[in-house]
């Protein structure tokens, strides 16, 4: 059986992680499945949603794999952490918005892949957390490298060296997360998210995603010249008197 389950939904794209027995914890399959299935969906959707079977998101590194390639060396551990950055690297990459619906535990590893995403929502009951501290861990799934860039050096320090968890609503408060549903509310939240970010230009939506991604990596004013250069191509491309027409008529979902 597939341990990501990949599904297509008119222009939405699904991918359900599928491992409950362990939580949905990440292995090399996994991590090779996920990466797979956003490179799939993603030329052929409007936007892809990430969750967890069983109602619970990701409970990190599968510990058994882990430590089974461990004593078969570190070229063998290399390939875990390596599949795995390639399946954020594929979310990164991917032409359209990616989005994490968090329900239960995202936990290490599935609380790095939670900030991999473009866009999170959870559910009120979820739990976030770095917990590779607990344990004697370093995190391995970009953590710290990616959360002092969402919330700062101070709050990142503190949440990956103890260990930490954050209730949905304060995941909410730090930016790590964009909208909390109760949980009886989860799936209409996420289906109004959807319509709001399928609407519009799909071209330009890649390419502010683009600006975003790329922007965080260059100086202000590096970027702010790409955004010029990128506003410019659409504008005066195929879709610029469609953009022009939209916006004097107030229309939203050109």
């Amino acid at each position: 059986m597939p341990s990501v389950r990949v599904a297509v939904e008119g222009r939405v794209g699904r991918l359900t992680l599928d491992r409950p027995q362990v939580r949905n914890a990440i292995s090399v399959e996994l991590a090779g499945e996920l990466a797979a299935g956003v490179r799939e969906l993603a030329p052929q959707v409007d936007v892809i949603v990430i969750r967890g079977a069983s109602g619970t998101f990701c409970a990190g590194g599968d510990v058994a794999e882990l430590d089974r390639l461990r004593l078969t060396g570190r070229a063998a551990l290399a390939g875990l952490f390596g599949a795995f950055r390639e399946a954020l690297d594929a979310v990164a990459a991917a032409e359209v918005p990616v989005v994490a619906v968090v329900e239960g535990h995202a936990v290490a590893g599935g609380f790095e892949l939670v900030q991999a995403c473009d866009v999170v929502v959870a559910a009120e009951s979820a739990v976030l957390a770095d917990i590779h501290s607990r344990f004697g861990q370093v995190p391995g799934g970009g953590g710290t490298q990616l959360l002092p860039r969402l919330v700062g050096r101070a709050r990142a320090c503190a949440l990956i060296l103890t260990g930490d968890s954050l209730t949905a609503r304060q995941a909410c408060d730090w930016g790590l997360v964009y909208e909390v549903f109760p949980d009886a509310e989860l799936d209409a939240g996420v289906a109004d998210l959807i319509a709001r970010l399928t609407r519009g230009s799909r071209a330009a939506r890649t390419a502010a995603k683009r600006l975003i991604r790329s922007g965080l990596e260059l100086p202000l004013a590096a970027g702010w010249d790409a955004e010029t250069e990128a506003v410019l191509d659409h504008l005066t491309g195929t879709a610029g008197a469609a953009a022009v027409e939209a916006f004097t008529s107030r229309r939203t979902n050109a």
